[in-house]
């Protein structure tokens, strides 16, 4: 035997002397991807997008980072001023001289900051103190007890409930959630008022569970005139729980809480009341209990408040919208506030599935005229409509053409005119929004910021003014203030990227092709190293987020780091994200492509637009094709290892939904149909596992109370029925997004496409840091 071995020893070392050594990645390769992260490429751009802090008055103030460190200016729109709110370098000086450092006027060390209604006192924090400094006197204190940041003005230590409560419109009473009931706190004297007594667990007042996300914060909407409160009675006691365990020393903690799945015959129903605070006293609406259902998402609170209530002036109506189980009814309804009677006004059906906006509801109720501003997409597009209160029949239709209204942002029923977002009426980019105005009565439409790009606005609180930030993805961002009729007043910033480029960094390329049908236009992100070499051939990783409710792009500002996107590309690869078709923002009929099979993913547009980029430009590789996603992007990329292997080479699943009927109730509910009208069974990913032909590496955190981690489970036990090898990554005690462990799930995310789809080597363990903005000490 030894004979054998030492004869054949010579064939081997030849087989090695000839093997091509693999291509490994260094230290420095990575670190070089890393400078184009989060914080580490902000902190390179000045005059960024103009954030304001409203004071009263319609003056604001707000930071500008630069070069140099930062400044604060204040401005006064209706005196056409922008001013310093205080002197640096006094401050600086004072700072320094009251805490034995050093500051400079450039460099000051606000954690965060704000100023008093009447500009009479800096409140900022700074070296764990909180600091009040009157310009006027340059006296600076330190109070870490009585001043709280950032409120604008004074503030008090935290009482009962606060940080969970709800102040009501005169800011005298702070409504908050004990013991499944409803109680009132005297903001001044502290005193404590029950409103409510005959809640208890899981059937309580104003308590906020959506199953994937939950708080102690009272669902609510307070009356105009502060007395009296539009809530419910959420009932919960029948409907299933969820569970999940803690990973620690010793036993494990039990997690349980409502968590209705798709098909449960028991879900979450809500007992409408109003609760007149006086008395108190609990009137009950005159309707049977609703679905936990709600026309702008699968939650009741998304808008910030209780959703699609709306109280007039008086506080004698309350007009509200009752969501069906499925999302395709939708009554709108009027409440008598005294005596609980409900008056059906109209209401709507579609096919489909319904929704009030994107970002903001956009129905209305204007008591005044007992008019009601009605959303719908009943012409294919999201458009406004006048309703007649008293009758339910439609006045006229408000908005039309081939565009979407997004938000409603201000209704002005003195003037009869609304003003609101819209998408879809710029060529260049149907995603990209601008602000526009209408009449009631469908005439006077302008369109308010007529520059090109994405306009992202801030109204000021009496609506007479506005803040416009428009850029491109491409396009650096210009800040300015504009009156309400557009006029622009001030010119506020202009962000410059040469620092950035500087360092090699380089512009997203937008792009536009083709979906699978040929015939519908879609748009999407391009990112290539900025050292790319046009001969060579470099892989194509394709970021995915399908939607129904977002998409892969998401936001189409400008922003220095999109993610890890370029940072990926500088590895080595083509890093693409496209807007496939049933994503929203676009038609009706566009996004209602795949509902009923949310399994579609929007892959096919996916595959057809690699092609066609492809062909567009011969660098991208087609033979190695990778995707990833977190979440919904994390179910189509197991879809796309499973049902396309032949293209797709390389995925890395993060916390996917991968069979719906595991995952929430009304999201499934809402964009793939009731079980019974929709084959969930044929969309679960475990179903295919058996066809995988790629790598794949599949993640999730344990305390996933979103997308609980069974979902991934159910994958990887099919994979290992299959025989399959697989990757997993667990995060034991980590929730959706893996918190603290994020950076180690994007290096292990770059080690992965690196091995598999490039072919080469990266450094081991490299750890990925995020450093701070040394302007306002961020780090992102």
């Amino acid at each position: 035997m030894l004979r054998t071995l030492v004869k054949g020893l010579p064939f081997a070392l030849i087989i090695s002397a000839h093997a091509q050594p693999r291509p490994a990645l260094t230290s420095n390769d990575y670190e070089q991807a890393q400078r184009f992260m989060g914080s580490n490429a902000d902190q390179l751009v000045d005059h960024a997008a103009v954030r304001p802090n409203w004071l009263p008055g319609d003056r604001f103030w707000y930071r500008d980072l630069n070069a140099t460190g930062s400044a604060f200016f204040l401005i006064d729109p209706a005196k056409g001023t922008r001013s310093a709110p205080f002197d640096g370098q006094k401050l600086a000086a004072t700072l320094s001289k009251t805490t034995g450092k050093t500051y400079e006027a450039s460099r000051l060390p606000f954690q965060s900051f704000s100023l008093s209604p009447t500009n009479q006192a800096v409140i900022f924090q700074a070296d764990g103190k909180t600091w009040q400094y009157n310009p006027q006197t340059d006296l600076l204190a330190a109070d870490t007890s009585k001043v709280r940041v950032p409120t604008n003005g004074g503030g008090r230590r935290p009482q009962e409930g606060e940080g969970n409560e709800v102040l009501s419109p005169d800011r005298k009473l702070a409504a908050f959630i004990k013991d499944d009931n409803l109680w009132i706190r005297q903001v001044q004297t502290g005193t404590l008022t029950q409103l409510t007594t005959d809640g208890i667990k899981d059937f309580g007042y104003a308590t906020d569970n959506a199953g994937w996300r939950s708080s102690d914060r009272p669902v609510l909407a307070w009356s105009p005139d502060s007395k009296k409160i539009a809530t419910f009675r959420q009932d919960q006691r029948q409907v299933s729980d969820m569970y999940l365990v803690t990973t620690n020393v010793g036993k494990p903690t039990l997690k349980q809480w409502k968590y209705p799945l798709p098909g449960d015959k028991v879900i979450p129903t809500i007992e409408r009341v109003i609760i007149e605070v006086d008395g108190p006293n609990v009137i009950r609406l005159q309707i049977p209990p609703d679905p936990h259902r709600a026309t702008l998402s699968d939650d009741i609170s998304s808008s910030g408040t209780f959703d699609d209530v709306n109280w007039s002036e008086d506080g004698t109506k309350l007009a509200f919208v009752s969501t069906s189980r499925d999302h395709k009814q939708e009554k709108v309804r009027l409440a008598d506030a005294a005596t609980g009677a409900v008056r059906e006004v109209f209401e709507e059906t579609v096919p489909t599935q319904y929704e009030s906006g994107w970002g903001a509801i956009n129905w209305r109720y204007l008591a005044k005229t007992n008019e009601f501003i009605w959303f719908s997409e009943r012409d294919n597009w999201g458009h406004l409509y006048l309703y007649d209160g008293a009758t339910g029949s439609l006045k006229n239709q408000i908005t039309k053409g081939d565009f979407v209204v997004t938000r409603l942002l201000r209704v002005d029923e003195a003037k009869r005119m609304l003003y609101f977002m819209t998408v879809g009426r710029q060529a260049a980019n149907p995603y990209f929004g601008q602000l526009c105005q209408v009449g009631f009565d469908g005439k006077q439409f302008a369109v308010l910021t007529p520059e090109p790009g994405n306009h992202q606005i801030t109204l000021s609180p009496s609506g007479n003014y506005f803040v416009d930030t428009y850029s491109a993805p491409d396009v650096p961002a210009v800040s300015v203030v504009r009156n309400m009729a557009g006029k622009l007043l001030l010119t506020l910033e202009k962000t410059d990227i040469s620092r950035l480029t500087a360092t090699g960094w380089k512009a997203p390329t937008p792009f536009r092709v083709k979906a699978h049908d040929g015939q519908t236009d879609i748009y999407g992100l391009m990112y290539t190293p900025t050292k790319l070499d046009p001969s060579k051939k470099y892989p194509v990783v394709d970021y995915i987020y399908p939607g129904p409710q977002g998409g892969s792009v998401g936001n189409w500002s400008f922003s220095a780091a999109r993610r890890d996107h370029q940072s990926l590309a500088e590895l080595g690869f083509v890093v693409i994200e496209i807007e496939g078709t049933s994503n929203p923002l676009r038609s009706k009929k566009f996004h209602d492509m795949s509902y009923g099979n949310m399994a579609d993913n929007t892959l096919n547009d996916q595959i057809a637009g690699i092609k066609q980029l492809a062909q567009q430009y011969p660098y991208m590789d087609i033979d190695r094709v990778g995707i990833w996603g977190h979440s919904g992007g994390g179910f189509a990329t197991a879809t796309a290892m499973f049902r396309f292997p032949d293209f797709f080479k390389v995925g890395i699943s993060e916390s996917g939904n991968h069979d719906n009927r595991n995952y929430e109730d009304d999201w499934g509910e809402r964009y793939n149909g009731l079980t019974s009208a929709s084959d969930y069974e044929a969309q679960a990913n475990q179903n295919y596992a058996k066809n995988l032909k790629g790598k794949l590496m599949l993640a999730h955190g344990m305390m996933d109370n979103n997308v609980p981690p069974s979902n991934t489970l159910l994958v990887v036990e099919a994979l290992e029925k299959a025989n399959k090898d697989y990757d997993l990554v667990l995060f034991p005690n980590s929730a959706h997004g893996f918190g603290p462990y994020t950076a180690y799930m994007t290096r292990r995310r770059w080690d992965y496409f690196v091995r598999h789809l490039l072919g080469a080597e990266p450094p081991r363990e490299f750890q990925l840091v995020l450093k701070p903005d040394p302007r306002n000490g961020i780090a992102r």
